[in-house]
């Protein structure tokens, strides 16, 4: 196992207190009441976005794969801690399972680093064929020797800038903007390549961080923009749609080798059910944001992407140099074809 991999599991104690109370009840992980296994998903959506409602459908289809034999509780909205926390309590075996983006863990498994690139999708078909394929099932198996065993990928669209007063048609509008990232390596050097200073900040601090200036905008998915509310606070969504980063469902390796293989291919069966499901759920979640977001007066912009593919060409000669396996990753991705190239 690689130490600089594994985050310090001390920062436990971090959780908020509603969450650590109920993390606390939650410490012997998987349990058993009579002939029914429970298993305890935490994650950070609110229940009516469209991840959160895959989830739902993962967890009513172990029910029914399973003759009511399994069921899984869900605990949305951070009840549990961030994603981050999420990822250790799955880690020591305090939590069964947990939905997070990949770019979060890109600290704990580098593998994931590569969805943080740049434009390394060409279209949906290939980025599908890519997550659903031989390229991903080695991705969501590159955590296990840090405790977390990715089960299926959810759709989580491409990320895109809105700003508050300045349209960004082409990279040279971002100069000096501070731009709000994830905390993910590679999405504060891909805005710094820009030309932008990149700002991590809490997704739940945002709205906040907008209202008072301590951002000038931020990057995200349509049905984000619209939950939270942004777009009362920006004039200008610029659809570059510069990277397509997914979320993922993992189960703790300590659960996962608790279960007999019956339960386990219950799971799966499951996790690969939803994320057909909640592909459908998000188109339409994506149409419904886009249309709220129009009607609110926010203006919508199409800029040239292959401007924003030139500036960020760096970064890419970066890994190559830097994160061979990660480049690696990346070559074998824009390799792969599907049916829409021409």
């Amino acid at each position: 196992m690689d130490s600089a991999l594994l985050p310090s599991l001390r920062r436990f104690s971090a959780v908020p207190l509603g969450g650590l109370l109920l993390g606390l009840l939650l410490l012997t992980g998987c349990g058993s009441e009579g002939d029914t296994t429970t298993l305890r998903l935490g994650h950070g959506m609110a229940p009516d976005h469209p991840v959160s409602k895959g989830m739902r459908y993962f967890a009513h289809t172990v029910d029914s794969l399973s003759d009511g034999k399994m069921n899984v509780e869900i605990y949305p909205s951070e009840q549990l801690g961030t994603e981050r926390q999420c990822l250790e309590l799955l880690q020591i075996g305090s939590l069964d399972m947990a939905k997070v983006s990949s770019a979060v863990l890109e600290g704990f498994s580098r593998d994931y680093r590569v969805f943080g690139l740049p434009y390394v999708f060409r279209n949906d078909e290939h980025r599908f064929n890519v997550l659903e394929g031989e390229i991903g099932r080695e991705i969501l198996l590159s955590g296990q020797d840090v405790w977390l065993r990715g089960l299926t990928y959810y759709d989580a669209g491409s990320r895109s800038f809105y700003t508050a007063d300045t349209p960004i048609r082409e990279p040279a509008d971002l100069k000096g903007l501070k731009i709000r990232v994830q905390q993910s390596p590679v999405a504060i050097q891909m805005v710094q390549e820009l030309g932008a200073q990149a700002t991590p900040i809490s997704f739940g601090e945002l709205y906040t961080a907008l209202q008072q200036g301590v951002v000038e905008g931020a990057e995200n998915n349509p049905p984000s923009l619209h939950s939270t509310r942004h777009y009362e606070l920006v004039d200008y969504y610029s659809l570059d749609q510069h990277t397509s980063p997914p979320d993922v469902l993992l189960i703790s390796t300590h659960t996962w080798e608790d279960l007999t293989e019956q339960q386990r291919s219950w799971v799966q069966t499951a996790a690969d059910a939803s994320l057909q499901k909640q592909k459908a759920y998000w188109a339409q979640a994506e149409r419904e944001a886009m249309k709220v977001v129009k009607e609110a007066g926010v203006e919508i912009v199409r800029p040239d992407k292959s401007k924003f593919v030139e500036a960020v060409q760096p970064l890419y000669e970066q890994y190559r140099k830097n994160q061979p396996r990660v480049y690696e990753l990346f070559q074998r991705i824009r390799n792969l074809h599907s049916s829409d190239d021409s």
